[in-house]
């Protein structure tokens, strides 16, 4: 039976979970679930996500809708299909520290329904600056985390799981939040935007813009 992922194109979370399956050259059925219409929100999407959020993955009987349970149930499903932490026990920790701080200290504050609720309580002028300060100190804590682990991607030559939960952050930093990449020079270098080329047809050159 072939996998099912619930998802909204724009959503970081959900794209976490499209990069993952297309590293491990999984095939998927694409339903589509717009937020902006409230469908999350209808009672037979809340029969398989009681919270209400995007992404949703379906495995015949398994129903996931976590996008970092539904990371690491691909990876111990399929640990062969391009494995998503090293060997090293220390930069998997790093790797699971990485993804964490974007997972919990920056999506979150940046989420859609937090800041549609925001946007009521405070003017456009004041919303931007606060979206840009949880980012600003997110990507502060990476900066000094990879510092001495990153190469090419996060922690070295290779995609990993930390790429995984950046490329959408680092993307919707610098398209959505007008953060200057500039400002995080380690962040700046890495490479996990080329992970998403196997989702959707983009480039996203921080330097030439």
């Amino acid at each position: 039976m072939a996998l099912k992922l619930y998802s909204y194109w724009r959503s970081s979370c959900s794209f976490r979970v499209r990069i993952a399956l297309n590293l491990k050259g999984l095939k998927y059925e694409y339903k589509a679930v717009n937020l902006l219409e409230g469908e999350h929100s209808r009672p037979e999407f809340l029969e398989l996500n009681p919270v209400g959020f995007v992404p949703v993955l379906v495995d015949g009987h398994v129903v996931l809708f976590d996008s970092f349970a539904i990371i690491m149930y691909l990876e111990d499903k399929y640990p062969h299909q391009h494995p998503f932490l090293p060997h090293d026990i220390h930069k998997r920790a790093i790797n699971f520290q990485a993804a964490m701080i974007v997972s919990s200290t920056i999506q979150p504050l940046n989420n859609m329904g937090l800041l549609n609720y925001i946007g009521e309580k405070v003017s456009p002028d004041e919303k931007l600056p606060w979206s840009q300060s949880v980012i600003r100190r997110g990507f502060t804590a990476l900066e000094k985390l990879l510092k001495d682990h990153a190469g090419r991607y996060a922690t070295g030559d290779e995609v990993f799981l930390a790429d995984i939960f950046l490329a959408p952050q680092l993307h919707a930093a610098f398209k959505r939040y007008n953060i200057h990449m500039n400002e995080f020079p380690i962040l700046s270098r890495l490479e996990p935007a080329r992970c998403s080329t196997l989702v959707e047809p983009m480039i996203w050159d921080w330097n030439a813009t």
